[in-house]
């Protein structure tokens, strides 16, 4: 099925608040993620996710906002899907703790 820029927009934004419910709910932290294999397995699937849509948006609805940092987050679902054994997660912990909200909330006032 393919889907319109806005409805991957959508996704991105439910995926998202999903995600940081799930890690309030269970305790995920930044000294968690770091150092807790299942904590780790239970954020990548979303964050697959997330940048799988991301990918897909249209490059010209991405040329439109050159502001949001696209390849961020469609280059960090390359990195976790081919580089799984090399993943820094200091650098995922960064993104999720510290670029994602404003991310999403950039690409919510996109629409």
């Amino acid at each position: 099925m393919l889907r319109s820029d806005k409805e991957r927009i959508k996704k991105i934004i439910d995926l998202w608040e999903k995600l940081k419910a799930q890690m309030d709910e269970h305790q995920i932290t930044k000294e968690t993620l770091l150092s807790d294999e299942f904590s780790q397995w239970a954020v990548t699937t979303p964050l697959y996710n997330i940048g799988e849509q991301v990918y897909q948006i249209s490059a010209d609805y991405k040329d439109a906002r050159p502001e949001i940092p696209w390849n961020l987050v469609s280059g960090l679902r390359h990195r976790l899907v081919h580089d799984y054994e090399g993943i820094n997660w200091s650098i995922i912990v960064e993104v999720i703790f510290g670029e994602m909200d404003t991310f999403v909330e950039s690409i919510r006032r996109s629409e």
